[in-house]
């Protein structure tokens, strides 16, 4: 059972940083990448402004 949860958190981080890389941060420092993540998730709850992300993501997903 611990095999799977470490094959399952790794293949996790992969697919994030998959989606580091189509939002075009790949070479974006790291600490940057990270300040992005981090005022994203205080704004979280600001409705509308999620829902323009969730909508922009799925924009983006499509392409």
């Amino acid at each position: 059972m611990r095999t799977r949860e470490r094959s399952e958190d790794t293949r996790h981080k992969i697919e994030l940083g998959g989606l580091v890389i189509k939002a075009g941060l790949g070479e974006e420092d790291r600490a940057y990448i990270l300040g992005v993540l981090l005022t994203g998730n205080q704004r979280k709850g600001d409705k509308r402004l999620r829902e323009q992300m969730i909508k922009l993501g799925r924009e983006a997903f499509r392409q």
